[in-house]
C-alpha cells in the first residue's frame, strides 16, 4: 500500500518537476542566445590586472551558430596574429611565430588563457552551457538592483567539461548573464564572473564589461569590455577553417 501511494505521488509530482528542469534550461538558453545569436563580430579590450604589473590585449572575434568560433589578437606587438578556432568540438591554435596550427586537446580547456584568469574553455567555448548541463532553480536573488534567476548547472555524465558545478544568475526581465560562480569537482569556488556597463551593444542589451577574479589569487582579475558588437551579419564558412587561420585580419 505504501509503495502504490509513493507512485501515485510521484505520478502526481513528476510532471511538475520536468516543468521545473525545463524552464531552468529555457532560461540558459534565452540569455546563451540573447549573447551570441546565430552570428557575432566583436572587438574587445582584455586588461589583465596582477598585483605588481597590468597587461592589455585587443582582440577580434567571429562566432556562427554553436559551433564556430574565431580569436584574433591585434594588439600587443609581440602577440599580434595570434588565432584561435573553435570548430564543433576542435580547438585549434596560429601562432605566428612559428607559422603552425596546433590541435588543443581537451586537457588545455581548463587551462589560462594567454596568461588571463579565464580559461581557453571561457573564450573559445568548447563545451556548451545549454547542452552539456543538467539545470535546475535556486532561490531567486538580486544583483546590482535586477531581479535574477539563480540556475545551478550540474555536468552530464558524459559531458567534457571544465567545471564540477556551475552557479549562473540571469536577469528575469532582460535575460543577461550577470554573475556566475565556477567550481571545480570538488566542490571548491575557482572563478567568480560578474558582468556590468548594461547598455545596448548590436542592437541588444547586454553588459559591455566582465570581470573575472580567481578565488584563491589575491588581487588576481581580468577584465573583458567590448568595443564594438554586431549580431547576425553574414560569415563565410570558409572564415572557420584551420587553412583560413594565418590570413585572417
Amino acid at each position: 500500500m505504501l509503495r502504490l501511494r509513493f507512485f501515485f505521488i510521484l505520478i502526481f509530482f513528476l510532471p511538475a518537476l520536468l516543468v521545473i528542469a525545463q524552464g531552468a534550461r529555457d532560461v540558459i538558453k534565452k540569455a546563451d542566445d540573447k549573447a551570441k545569436g546565430k552570428s557575432s563580430q566583436a572587438v574587445m579590450t582584455i586588461q589583465i590586472i596582477r598585483p605588481s604589473w597590468t597587461r592589455e590585449m585587443s582582440l577580434k572575434t567571429w562566432t556562427k551558430d554553436n559551433d564556430f568560433a574565431l580569436i584574433l589578437v591585434t594588439a600587443p606587438v609581440k602577440d599580434k596574429g595570434i588565432v584561435y578556432l573553435k570548430r564543433k568540438k576542435e580547438v585549434w591554435n596560429w601562432i605566428p611565430a612559428i607559422e603552425r596550427n596546433i590541435k588543443l586537446p581537451p586537457s588545455m580547456m581548463s587551462q589560462s588563457w594567454m596568461g588571463t584568469d579565464f580559461t581557453n574553455d571561457d573564450l573559445v567555448k568548447e563545451a556548451s552551457i545549454v547542452e552539456d548541463y543538467n539545470h535546475s532553480f535556486l532561490s531567486d536573488a538580486v544583483i546590482d538592483g535586477r531581479d535574477c534567476y539563480q540556475v545551478q548547472m550540474i555536468p552530464k555524465p558524459d559531458a567534457a567539461v571544465v567545471w564540477g558545478r556551475v552557479l549562473l544568475w540571469v536577469d528575469k526581465k532582460e535575460f543577461i548573464m550577470l554573475h556566475g560562480e565556477y567550481f571545480d569537482e570538488a566542490g571548491k569556488l575557482i572563478n567568480t564572473l560578474h558582468a556590468s556597463d548594461v547598455k545596448m551593444l548590436g542592437g541588444r542589451m547586454l553588459p559591455a564589461r566582465l570581470e573575472m577574479v580567481p578565488a584563491d589569487k589575491k588581487g588576481n582579475k581580468t577584465i573583458l569590455l567590448y568595443r564594438d558588437l554586431v549580431f547576425d551579419k553574414p560569415i563565410a564558412d570558409e572564415l572557420f577553417s584551420t587553412q583560413y587561420m594565418s590570413k585572417v585580419q
